[in-house]
C-alpha cells in the first residue's frame, strides 16, 4: 500500500528532528572545554601514591658512541665563560646501578641549554621512559634548572603518563663520577626520583 502525503511529511519530519538532535548532540561532545568528575577517568577508585624511585643517569660525549650532542652554538660562545645558549640533545641511559654495565630500568631524553651568563646552569626539558618490569613504556617529564656543578640539584616533575599519569613531584640528582679517557668524557649522575600519582 502505497504511503499518502501526509505519512510521507510526517516519516520526512521524523527524519529531519532525528537528523539535527543528532547533529546538535555531537556539537555538545566536541566542547572545546568542559569540567568532568574525576569518576569519569576511574580516578575516585585509586589511592594517591608516593613512590621513589633510584637510578644512575649515564651523559657521554664525545668519541663514537655519544649519547648527548651539541645541535646548536650561540654566537656569544667565543667570549661567554658559561657556554651561554649552546642546546644539547640526549638519550642517556638509566642504570639501577652506577656501572653502566648494570640493569637498564629506562632512558632519559630530551633537550638541555645553557641559560645562565654568570654561572654554569642548564635549562632541562626531559622525558624519562621507563623499560623495566612494571614501569614500562611510563614516562615522567621534567622542567627545570640544573646548575650542574651544585652537589644537589632539584627539578620539578610536570607530568607524565601510563602509570604516571596526572603525576607530579620532584627529581633529587647529585654528581657521583665525571670521567675523561681519550677525548671521551662521562659523567655519572644519581638520580632519586619522588612521584605523586593514582595508583
Amino acid at each position: 500500500m502505497a504511503k499518502t502525503p501526509q505519512n510521507l511529511q510526517a516519516t520526512i519530519m521524523i527524519l529531519f528532528i532525528t537528523f539535527i538532535t543528532t547533529f546538535l548532540h555531537e556539537a555538545n561532545s566536541q566542547q572545546f572545554s568542559q569540567a568532568i568528575s574525576k569518576d569519569k577517568l576511574g580516578l575516585t577508585k585509586m589511592t594517591e601514591t608516593l613512590t621513589h624511585l633510584h637510578f644512575y643517569f649515564h651523559d657521554i660525549t664525545g668519541g663514537t658512541n655519544p649519547t648527548a650532542a651539541v645541535v646548536s652554538q650561540s654566537p656569544l660562545k667565543a667570549t661567554s665563560k658559561t657556554n651561554f645558549g649552546s642546546v644539547s640533545m640526549m638519550d642517556d641511559p638509566l642504570t639501577e646501578g652506577p656501572d653502566l654495565n648494570s640493569k637498564l630500568v629506562g632512558k632519559m631524553q630530551g633537550i638541555y641549554g645553557s641559560s645562565s651568563l654568570d654561572e654554569i646552569s642548564y635549562l632541562m626539558v626531559l622525558n624519562i621512559l621507563f623499560v623495566d618490569e612494571k614501569y614500562n613504556g611510563s614516562t615522567i617529564g621534567i622542567l627545570g634548572r640544573n646548575p650542574p656543578l651544585h652537589t644537589v640539584r632539584e627539578m620539578p616533575i610536570v607530568g607524565g603518563s601510563g602509570v604516571f599519569r596526572f603525576a607530579r613531584g620532584y627529581a633529587e640528582a647529585r654528581p657521583h663520577s665525571y670521567v675523561v679517557k681519550d677525548g671521551i668524557a662521562i659523567a655519572v649522575v644519581e638520580y632519586n626520583v619522588y612521584i605523586l600519582h593514582y595508583n
